[in-house]
């Protein structure tokens, strides 16, 4: 971050395992000569999303190769839709790999970041399941409810762990340096500060801000990395320096008319112009910019709390708990008798919280502290290591020796879907507070409760006890906000790879 930003972007190395590097690179257009120092970087840039893109299209044609061979098979062996089974198979493949583009689940700006790519991939899905049916409607002698009720789900369950893992395999390049797009960053020193230090935390976005301006265009550097020009300057460094983003952010000098300006002079650029709105933790499909009035208007819709998707998220909730209780049954009874083996005590532990809209439930865990663990806690006050109300202990003496395992993989919590199975939590939500949590709440951190606790949420898969208090209210009303389903199946995907490893539990 402290090289000079007029320096080229070393080129990107390949994502491990995958080579990135030999894609063709297209020929760039004549421009003026720069000086050496200051050549462009996006050609290595390019190189590298193609490449990524090319890999996702790829593995999108390979899961529907392998799902409509799996699936025509065992067709034939049941001897469903004989004879026909050859003109289905092709017409699903070319519904899917029609579906998908049309859908924008290729496109290169939503691939490797976000929900938003598995969410248009299950649109894809979506259309050509559509497609087909019509289909079937047109020709009645095609029987396609097996394609479009077996194949496109199989389809989708191929492609899904293979997107995931491409973008393991790109997160961990950027973790390294490696496949980050360089970025210009315009605005006031406090605001681009906050815009780099968020960038460096969260490496797997794909930033590597590389330059700032500022209304003055002096200050030597912002958190290491070097003020090159002024606000009004920005467009002429774009063009010498090649970054692929130019990130506005507030100022007093940005005033409708200079943001248009700077965007027509950015065209012919490379660079993509994208602006940090006030509402900072507000994102998702709340969002939405739309003319009117011959203006552009970002709509900010109301976060939904009741509605369809509500109800799915119900029924989800119920079947897919009484489905995990069903199928960890054996596992309970085992971790049942390891604590009643330990010490004799029960083996529920069984504590007040909080729920939606501030009524209080009781809230089911594996005990794994000692018996009196409640009457301990009042002489370790002194010792806790945790902000705001909450009370930790990294280790805790507390704790049995089963119950420091149990901890480590978060099994205590799994008696938990009991009460997800009545209706008193969720199975994805913010973190079930204790009442006298509850009681220091300032107005904003109440708005938790406006939702069911989860059993997990987007504070387990971002570092679970490792966070602050401060970082786990605010993971909790990013949730709150921008909360969808394909948020929630990101969130459990990620807390199966978070308890497996173990990482910030104790």
């Amino acid at each position: 971050m402290e090289e000079s930003a007029r320096s080229s972007l070393p080129p990107s190395d390949a994502l491990p395992h995958i080579d990135l590097h030999n894609v063709p690179r297209k020929p760039e257009r004549a421009r003026p000569a720069v000086p050496s120092e200051v050549a462009s970087p996006r050609t290595p840039a390019t190189a590298w999303e193609a490449g990524y893109r090319g890999w996702v299209i790829f593995s999108d044609v390979v899961a529907t190769v392998l799902a409509i061979a799996i699936g025509g098979f065992i067709l034939d062996r049941l001897h469903v839709s004989a004879g026909t089974n050859i003109w289905l198979a092709l017409g699903t493949a070319a519904a899917v790999l029609c579906a998908l583009p049309g859908s924008r689940g290729w496109s290169q700006r939503m691939l490797g970041e976000g929900a938003e790519e598995y969410r248009r991939l299950g649109r894809g899905l979506f259309s050509a399941a559509v497609l087909i049916a019509l289909a079937g409607l047109l020709f009645r002698e095609l029987d396609v409810q097996p394609w479009v009720f077996g194949i496109i789900p199989l389809i989708g369950a191929f492609a899904l762990p293979q997107r995931y893992l491409l973008r393991r395999l790109l997160h961990r390049a950027r973790r390294h340096g490696r496949c980050l797009l360089p970025v210009m960053v315009a605005g006031s020193p406090e605001t681009a500060r906050d815009l780099i230090r968020r960038t460096r935390a969260e490496s797997h976005v794909g930033w590597r801000v590389a330059a700032v301006c500022t209304v003055t265009g002096s200050g030597g550097d912002v958190d290491g990395v070097p003020v090159v020009g002024r606000l009004d300057q920005v467009a002429d460094h774009v063009r010498r320096g090649g970054y692929r983003v130019v990130a506005i952010t507030a100022d007093h000098y940005w005033s409708p008319r200079r943001l248009q300006q700077l965007a027509w002079d950015l065209e012919g650029t490379q660079a993509e112009m994208v602006v940090a709105p006030v509402l900072m933790e507000v994102a998702g499909p709340r969002l939405n910019v739309s003319g009117v009035l011959g203006m552009p208007l970002l709509r900010v819709a109301a976060p939904a709390f009741t509605g369809g998707r509500r109800l799915v998220k119900e029924v989800v909730d119920r079947v897919a708990s009484a489905l995990l209780l069903t199928l960890l049954s054996p596992l309970l009874l085992l971790i049942a008798a390891s604590i009643k083996l330990g010490d004799r005590g029960p083996v529920i532990y069984r504590q007040r919280r909080v729920g939606r809209d501030g009524n209080t439930f009781t809230m089911f865990k594996f005990r794994t502290m000692v018996r009196n663990a409640d009457a301990v806690r009042e002489t370790l006050l002194s010792d806790n290591e945790a902000a705001g109300p909450l009370f930790k202990l990294r280790k805790d003496p507390r704790v049995t020796r089963i119950g420091s395992v149990l901890r480590r993989y978060s099994l205590d919590e799994l008696p938990q879907l009991f009460n997800v199975l009545t209706g008193r939590m969720s199975l994805v939500g913010p973190r079930p507070p204790l009442p006298e949590e509850t009681e220091t709440y300032e107005r904003d951190a109440r708005r938790r409760l406006l939702v069911k606790p989860g059993l997990t949420g987007l504070w387990q898969v971002s570092g679970r006890s490792d966070l602050t208090w401060a970082e786990s209210i605010r993971l909790d009303l990013r949730y709150v906000e921008d909360w969808s389903l394909a948020l929630d199946l990101v969130i459990l995907w990620k807390t199966v790879r978070a308890v497996l490893l173990g990482e910030g539990a104790y």
